[in-house]
């Protein structure tokens, strides 16, 4: 049995609903309700009464949780023993989850700035894992990584238990809408009638912008010319003039300045979101508590 059935029943039993527990697993309602159907085949018995509202556990779906509990800490705990044991060996690794852009932005400067002599990821081993933010929320909650850096803002929040994880602000930043630029450092596109190359829907960064045009810009996304799944790709796009985007500023600061790319429109234009790094509430290793410290100061 796939343990991460376990944990869905747990986040149906604290959510009382399936639509909420499927949003704190980070799947989708038919995927979730099928995970629970599928724990309930491999026992054989009703783990949820599904006629009363809010949702409850069964007698059996309680009996098995508790177990299911048990086992997990259980395996965590002995997780944790191995890798100090690991750390005492052979030194420890500090795993991160991220988005891919994050990545080589804002993530990259933080670990750099650690890493100089004297800050506690000197001389250390780091893990990077990237993919979407679903996918490194995942991670994290499956002990596969020690930290995640994602972004944060209400049109694309990431579902955490503030029971089992934490977290401190690492940076703000922004998306702004930028062109190329010509030789006198004028816009090659216009805010108002520009071709737009967007991201695509998979995309934290495609929800935000989603979020913001609807409100702002609705018949922007009418102009749109390209759709594409990678922020740097996207970035070459506009470099190479084919139209125009909001890109973030940590990506584009250094060609504005340099008069490659023109920043279009007013604040208003901008979208700001945070940056934020999670961890287990509970103590890690060495390395982690570190880190974590020497960034929250």
């Amino acid at each position: 049995m796939d343990l991460k059935l376990l944990e869905d029943l747990a986040a149906l039993a604290q959510a009382r609903s399936f639509v909420r527990a499927a949003e704190a697993r980070h799947v989708t309602h038919p995927a979730f309700g099928r995970r629970i159907r599928a724990l309930e085949a491999w026992v054989g018995v009703p783990l949820v009464d599904r006629k009363r509202s809010p949702v409850q556990l069964t007698t059996a779906g309680q009996a098995l949780l508790q177990q299911g509990r048990s086992l997990i800490d259980g395996l965590q705990q002995t997780r944790d023993a191995l890798r100090q044991h690991h750390g005492a060996e052979g030194g420890e690794v500090l795993r991160i989850a991220t988005g891919r852009t994050l990545g080589h932005t804002l993530l990259a400067d933080w670990l750099a700035r650690l890493s100089r002599p004297r800050q506690p990821l000197h001389g250390q081993r780091i893990e990077i894992r990237t993919g979407t933010m679903t996918e490194v929320a995942q991670a994290l909650e499956r002990g596969e990584a020690e930290l995640l850096c994602c972004y944060e803002h209400p049109a694309m929040s990431v579902r955490l238990s503030g029971q089992r994880f934490r977290h401190l602000t690492l940076a703000h930043d922004k998306l702004v809408p930028v062109s190329r630029a010509n030789a006198q450092g004028q816009p090659l596109h216009a805010l108002a009638d520009g071709p737009l190359i967007a991201y695509a829907a998979s995309l934290s960064l495609g929800a935000l912008l989603l979020d913001h045009l609807s409100r702002a810009m609705p018949e922007a996304t009418g102009r749109t010319r390209c759709v594409c799944d990678s922020p740097d790709a996207i970035h070459e796009f506009v470099r190479r003039g084919l139209g125009l985007a909001w890109l973030p500023w940590s990506m584009v600061a250094g060609d504005c300045k340099q008069g490659t790319l023109a920043v279009l429109g007013s604040r208003s234009d901008e979208v700001h979101f945070q940056v934020r790094l999670y961890r287990p509430r509970a103590r890690q290793g060495a390395l982690l508590e570190a880190a974590w410290a020497a960034t929250d100061q």
